[in-house]
Parts: structure tokens; sequence; C-alpha cells
């Protein structure tokens, strides 16, 4: 699967802040990933980003929607 910067990826394992998404913000020899839930960023390397990345989520989903709104909450 292809992956591009912008796109929301679902992961095995979640965060401690207890998000499973995040943004893809590089992409390249490593992943640099963005939590939806606390604006954490990592760097993976390829292999390892391509194994605990589960699924590709479409804006349109609705766990995104509801993470998104919960962050905002959050930061408000």
């Amino acid at each position: 699967m292809e992956y591009h910067i912008g796109d929301i990826v679902r992961t095995k394992k979640q965060h401690p802040c207890g998000s499973k998404l995040w943004e893809i913000v590089r992409v390249g020899v490593d992943f640099k990933l963005k939590c939806v839930g606390c604006d954490h960023v990592i760097t993976l390397e390829r292999p390892k980003a391509l194994k605990i990345i589960t699924k590709k989520i479409s804006k349109e989903d609705k766990e995104y929607i509801k993470e998104i709104e919960k962050r905002k909450q959050k930061n408000a």
C-alpha cells in the first residue's frame, strides 16, 4: 500500500494518550508519524512502520471524526 504525507493511519497498539490514529508527516527511508490525540511526533524505520500500521483511515470514517473532536475538546 502507498502512503503519502497527510494520510491518517491506524496502528496495532495505542499511544499512551489512548489514540491509535496517526498522521503521516514524512515518508521515505523513515516514517515520521504525529499522534492525532496529543500531537506527539515519532520517527520509525520504514519496515517497522509498515509492520505496525494496520490500515489507512478515510477522512469520512466516523472514528477519525470522533478522534479529531476529542482532540479539539482536550485543547480547548
